[in-house]
């Protein structure tokens, strides 16, 4: 290992930002631990304004240069980029369950390959993106997509990588620039895209990579009057605080944040789906911002459907991500397993009754945790926690399930388990989110628009919305006559 670089199960990560094509360290570092152990992996590059401007400064010298690369040359490279995803699937899957704690076997099957596909959609849904031309009183209309200029990504920690392709996957695409700012407790695969996607050919300064704490170099990045458009997922307070900063220079935001979703079980679903359906909802530790983590039942099978979700939920295995049998790993920070105590606790001090866990198991990891006895106003059903802790309440008819549904702040998602097809159409309908499934759960298709309502979020990305996004569409107006003879 040498100064500047960190070894995971024999995978060399480098530690410094990438400017300009170029590895740049910082004089301050912080440093990384693994959730899984408390194992500490090393010191990370510390970056500050001096860092956030200089790959501000360089997105912005590329810009020129990729935004008048032909889309086919652009979809090339993207392509190449996921070529180098897939050739080191088993390198990024290790990396990141070290770093973040999530399962290694779900890192291998279905994110690392998810990563991947998102480079390949959009390059190829670039290719496809045009708009009918349509005429206006003999007038001819044409739609264009315009690369808007150097984007800042600000990308969470619970799927690092993820998620930060499915922001760097469209920006790319779209003609713009990029500086990504991972998340702090989660930095190394970011670290590790910007090796591959040099590997792959993108010109320098295309795409950024700087590290850091928080407002200490997010505040620099998000006021840059260069900046042209900032995407954020996260929490709520730190997107106010993102819109703030943005605000004096107008930069256009898409924020996917919090959420507080519901599972609805009606008495006519399929209990066994229903059931499986909830315990799905400790997946990653229950730090999933889509997570239906309100159950509400209905009364006559709220007995039976309890029974069925403890006989499952407490033969979840939990410890060591890394270990094939793992169910459930650890949370990812001490300050996050605090943080998920103290909401239990507090639930519990109230009155709220813990039919399974309720409690730490030691070093980062929280038992499985289901609260009954809790009301619809209380902190722990109004407030994410974001953690393996999920709520049961009861509901009559379904006026009442919609009523308890959309009684919070949040609007991300939402899950239905039911076996009436027209009450399906009736409830989703009802529902206030940005993504409602009906007998299932977490199935997305890039294709489709993603993004939540009230204070989870403010617009949509995903297929042509996120080219809307990044993009500054342009309608061009031709007339039918005025055309001088140069003949």
């Amino acid at each position: 290992m040498t100064e500047h670089t960190l070894t995971v199960a024999g995978v060399a990560v480098d530690t410094r930002h990438w400017i300009g094509g170029e590895r740049v360290a910082s004089a301050d570092t912080f440093t990384d631990v693994s959730p899984i152990d408390g194992t500490d992996l090393g010191e990370i590059a510390r970056g500050g304004p001096a860092e956030a401007a200089a790959a501000v400064a360089a997105a912005k010298a590329a810009f020129p240069g990729w935004a008048a690369t032909p889309r086919a040359e652009r979809a090339r490279i993207l392509h190449a980029v996921a070529d180098g995803v897939e050739k080191r699937i088993e390198e990024l899957a290790i990396v990141e369950t070290t770093d973040n704690g999530a399962l290694l076997r779900s890192h291998r099957r279905g994110v690392m390959p998810r990563v991947a596909h998102n480079f390949r959609f959009f390059a190829d849904w670039l290719l496809t993106l045009d708009h009918d031309d349509f005429e206006t009183r003999g007038h001819t209309n044409h739609v264009s997509w315009d690369p808007a200029g150097p984007c800042v990504l600000i990308t969470p920690w619970n799927a690092p990588l993820m998620l930060a392709t499915w922001k760097v996957a469209p920006a790319l695409a779209a003609g713009d620039t990029v500086v990504l700012k991972p998340a702090e407790w989660s930095p190394l695969t970011a670290s590790l895209l910007a090796d591959i996607a040099a590997e792959a050919g993108l010109p320098a300064g295309v795409l950024n990579v700087v590290q850091g704490y928080g407002a200490e170099i997010g505040d620099a990045l998000t006021s840059h009057p260069d900046v042209r458009r900032i995407s954020f997922t996260g929490s709520v307070p730190t997107a106010r605080r993102i819109a703030a900063s943005a605000a004096p220079q107008l930069t256009p935001l898409s924020l996917e944040l919090g959420g507080k979703s519901p599972l609805l079980v009606f008495a006519d679903a399929d209990l066994d789906l229903a059931v499986d359906l909830a315990v799905e909802q400790y997946d990653n530790a229950g730090q999933v911002c889509l997570a239906a983590t309100r159950i509400l039942v209905e009364e006559p099978v709220a007995e039976e459907f309890t029974r069925r979700f403890v006989d499952k939920a407490t033969r979840l295995r939990q410890g060591d991500p890394r270990d094939e049998a793992t169910d459930i790993g650890p949370t990812i920070h001490p300050r996050q397993l605090a943080k998920i105590d103290g909401f239990v606790q507090r639930a519990l001090a109230a009155g709220a009754r813990a039919v399974i866990g309720g409690h730490p198991r030691g070093g980062q990891y929280y038992a499985p945790t289901l609260l009954t006895d809790v009301a619809q106003d209380s902190e722990i059903v109004q407030e994410e926690v974001f953690g393996p802790v999920l709520t049961l309440q009861t509901f009559t008819d379904e006026d009442q399930a919609v009523r308890l549904a959309n009684d919070t702040r949040f609007g991300l998602a939402a899950t239905l388990a039911t076996g009436d097809p027209e009450r399906a159409e009736r409830v989703s309908a009802q529902l206030v989110a940005g993504t409602v499934w009906i007998n299932c759960f977490f199935v997305r298709d890039l294709q489709a628009p993603f993004g939540g309502s009230r204070h989870s979020g403010v617009g949509r990305e995903g297929g042509t919305w996120s080219f809307d996004f990044y993009c500054d569409l342009k309608n061009t107006v031709t007339a039918p006559k005025g055309w001088k003879d140069h003949g």
